[in-house]
Order: structure tokens, then C-alpha cells, then sequence
């Protein structure tokens, strides 16, 4: 039985929840402030699509400006190459023979792809899936602090490097990093190092890519960086504010939800659970904020209910059946358990986009 999607111009009182909605007006003002913010400061900027996973969206950001689209896994690049999106980056080890075949069949079809290596076990998978006659590009990820994946300094990079562009079916790319939340000293020193000792060796590294949103309007602090990636900044969300990246008033996503039961004085049930709210705590000691009940907590998830705590809650909270927005502490983990998404403006319903990308982690 397919379920009835809301139509355009139908109020938010009457779409069914859980539901994450999105305001038309927020979204398309982080898609402006970014992307200005990159051109003011000579960055190309590609935006993150793992945030959204929607076509529509993307093509927003490209529209907007953005050089091309940042993916992170193959999966997820296929479904936006099929969607019409030809320079695509996916900023993760590829492994694997049944991974490394869809690679190469992505790479002949579209005019820009770029993946990164960390270690000669990715570039020796890479080396042998492609050929000369169409080679693909390789970025060597560099680990600047976050401790994440990476080349531990620039020398090795620069080893990685040689190896890359010793291959024939390989072309070597450039440099790429996710740096810690207020890394860029560092950031800007491991990328400077690497472009001097690669130039020695009489290697250009055309692109230096760095990347986040935490830390997205500190890009200019990173000079020897050409483009930033980034993904949370287009919904943003609880942890975005408590980064200070953004505002109350920059929250383009919600999770539409409803009151179900009132069971105790300081308990209120809500129809958001693990299956639509993220567990990410993300250092918050709950499961995201209520909207306009400041003390009310989310304090569990079982799969179909959140329960809230109305001990510490400002003001009198809703009664069953009533409505409440949601604010996730990160918003990508809520895109990809919903197979849609509702916009709105004014709180009446504008669009129902499909989430494209969804389940696309491989």
C-alpha cells in the first residue's frame, strides 16, 4: 500500500510522523551564505551530498555555484552520476573487487571522478582495475589531526604521491583532508609542507582539499587549500549551533513528531524513535532538542518512541496528539532512515523529494 504524500500547499499539521521537513527559505540561505562565503575568499567549494542524498538539492548547490559534488561511497556516486552530476570526488579507501569493478564502470561514464588512498594496499587495488586509456584520479588523504584515516606526515604523502603517479592507469590529483574542529595552523602547515616536498620532486598537486563544516568559515585560515568540502552546513542542526557555525534561525531541518502518550506529570512519549531520530550523541547527553520547550530532554530512544524528560521542561508541554518539532543532534543519520522528505515554506508543504541516496553505504 503506497502511502499518501502530502501535496502541495497542505498544511504541516497534516502530514503523518515521524517526518523530517525541511524549510525552503533556511536551506537556500545556508546554500547562498556558503557559497559566498567560498567565492569571497577564492575557494571552489564542494558541497558533501551525504547530508541530503537528494539530486534536487544537489543540483541547488551546483546551481549555486558549487564545483561539483563530494560522495563517499561508490553507491552513492552512482546514483548522482545517474542523476546527471559529472564531477564527482568520493572521499574514501576503495577496496575490494566488487567495489573496484563499479569504480571503473563509474569512472568510463562520467567526465570528473577522483577518489582518495591512504596506503599502497588502495593504490595497488587501483593500479590494477584501471588502464592507461582511461585513467582515474587519485587524491592522497592526509591525516592533519582528526586522527581518522590519512597519511601520518608529509613525506609520506608524498611517497603515496610518486606511487600513484608512477602507474599508468592512475593519475595522482592532488591532496585531501578532514582537519579537527580548529586545526587550521595545522591543517595549513601539513598542506604547505607536502606542496614544497612534492614540487622537488617535480610533481604539481593541483588540488588541495580540505573539509567540514564545524569549521567551515575558518576555510580562509587554510591558504595553500583550493576548495572546501562540506555537508551539514545546507540542513544544519543541533550540534552545528552548539559549534557556533550557526543559528536557531539557520535550522533547516526538523523531525516533524507527535505527543502519544502522557503517562507521568514529567514524562511526555514522542513517535520519534531510534528509527527516525539519530542515536549520534555527539557529546549531547540527549536525543535532540524540542522547539520552543527549552529543559524538555530526550533522554531515550526505543525503536518507535522518545521519551522526554519534563522535570527541567520552561513551560507547560503539549498534551497528546499534539505536534512538536525536533531538532537532531545530526541531521545526515536522520536522512538516511527516511525514504522522503517534505519541504515547506510558511509552514505549508511545497515539494516531496525522494532521498535518492538512501541506503547507498557502499
Amino acid at each position: 500500500m503506497s502511502y499518501p504524500w502530502p501535496e502541495a500547499g497542505t498544511p504541516l499539521e497534516q502530514v503523518a510522523t515521524p517526518m523530517p521537513v525541511i524549510d525552503e527559505d533556511r536551506m537556500a540561505a545556508n546554500i547562498a551564505r556558503v557559497q559566498a562565503y567560498c567565492d569571497q575568499h577564492g575557494k571552489a567549494f564542494r558541497p558533501h551530498i551525504k547530508t541530503h542524498k537528494i539530486a534536487a538539492v544537489a543540483r541547488q548547490q551546483v546551481d549555486a555555484g558549487a564545483v561539483g559534488i563530494n560522495c563517499q561511497k561508490v553507491t552513492e556516486a552512482e546514483v548522482f552520476a545517474d542523476a546527471g552530476f559529472d564531477d564527482i570526488l568520493i572521499t574514501y579507501n576503495i577496496l575490494g573487487s566488487a567495489k573496484l569493478s563499479r569504480l571503473k564502470a563509474l569512472n568510463a561514464r562520467i567526465a570528473r571522478l577522483a577518489v582518495v588512498a591512504d596506503s599502497e594496499v588502495t593504490v595497488a587495488g587501483l593500479a590494477s582495475t584501471f588502464e592507461a586509456g582511461r585513467p582515474l584520479t587519485v587524491l592522497v588523504e592526509c591525516d592533519t589531526g582528526a586522527r581518522r584515516c590519512g597519511v601520518q606526515t608529509p613525506e609520506a604523502a608524498v611517497a603515496l604521491a610518486e606511487q600513484i603517479a608512477s602507474v599508468a592507469g592512475l593519475r595522482f590529483g592532488g591532496i585531501m583532508t578532514y582537519p579537527a574542529v580548529g586545526g587550521a595552523a595545522e591543517v595549513e602547515a601539513f598542506l604547505a609542507r607536502t606542496m614544497m616536498l612534492l614540487s622537488q620532486k617535480g610533481i604539481d598537486c593541483p588540488v588541495r582539499s580540505s573539509g567540514g563544516s564545524p569549521d567551515l568559515f575558518a576555510a580562509h585560515l587554510v591558504p595553500s587549500a583550493t576548495e572546501h568540502r562540506a555537508g551539514t552546513y545546507v540542513y544544519n542542526d543541533r550540534s552545528m549551533v552548539r559549534a557556533g557555525h550557526c543559528t536557531a534561525d539557520d535550522l533547516a531541518m526538523h523531525v516533524l513528531a507527535t505527543v502519544v502518550s502522557r503517562p507521568a506529570a514529567d514524562r511526555a512519549v514522542l513517535d520519534c524513535g531510534s528509527k527516525a531520530l539519530t542515536s549520534d550523541l555527539l557529546g549531547f547527553t540527549d536525543y535532540g532538542a524540542i522547539d520552543g520547550f527549552e529543559g524538555a530532554r530526550i533522554v531515550s530512544l526505543s525503536e518507535e518512541h522518545a521519551v522526554v524528560d519534563l522535570s527541567e521542561c520552561t513551560k507547560p508541554f503539549p498534551q497528546i496528539g499534539t505536534m512538536v518539532k525536533v531538532v537532531p543532534n545530526h541531521t545526515c543519520v536522520v536522512t538516511n532512515l527516511f525514504d522522503r522528505m517534505v519541504f515547506h515554506r510558511n509552514g505549508r508543504v511545497t515539494r516531496v523529494e525522494n532521498v535518492d541516496a538512501r541506503g547507498a553505504v557502499w
